[in-house]
């Protein structure tokens, strides 16, 4: 039996409304939000009390979601420093194909974004970069040219 699709990638956040809004103006649609509590996560999760805020973004073509996730209980706790840079080990980065990277950039960075490198070009097919969002999480762009 085969896998049918990737569902989403959650991220866990420590400022739900700030991370909704730098994804939002990404031009990520927020799906719907909810309040996780109860037996079922408490099991899944193998903690006790679990408490959090889930807000559900998703990619304009559909096929792409983002579950940022706020808990409230038990709190979240750090898994090493809040800035990890990019070469440590486990999640590293999601990536969006965007139009306009340079604007994309700008418009990022009013929500707090900062570029980790450059802006680089991988031959003649693509303008790349990574920054740092809200949370720490490392964002990287692509944006396909030639």
């Amino acid at each position: 039996m085969a896998i049918q699709r990737m569902d989403n990638v959650a991220i866990v956040v420590d400022d739900l409304e700030a991370a909704v809004a730098f994804f939002t103006e990404l031009g990520m649609e927020l799906e719907g939000e909810a309040l996780i509590q109860g037996a079922t996560p408490d099991r899944m999760l193998g903690l006790d009390g679990v408490r959090s805020a889930v807000a559900m973004m998703r990619t304009p073509d559909g096929h792409g979601r983002l579950e940022l996730t706020k808990f409230h209980s038990p709190e979240a706790v750090a898994a090493g420093p809040l800035d990890p840079p990019p070469h440590t080990l486990g999640l590293h980065r999601v990536m969006f194909a965007v139009d306009d990277i340079d604007d994309t950039i700008t418009r990022l960075r009013g929500h707090g974004a900062e570029l980790l490198g450059e802006v680089a070009q991988y031959e003649d097919l693509y303008r790349l970069c990574d920054l740092r969002g809200p949370s720490g999480i490392i964002l990287a762009l692509a944006e396909r040219i030639g």
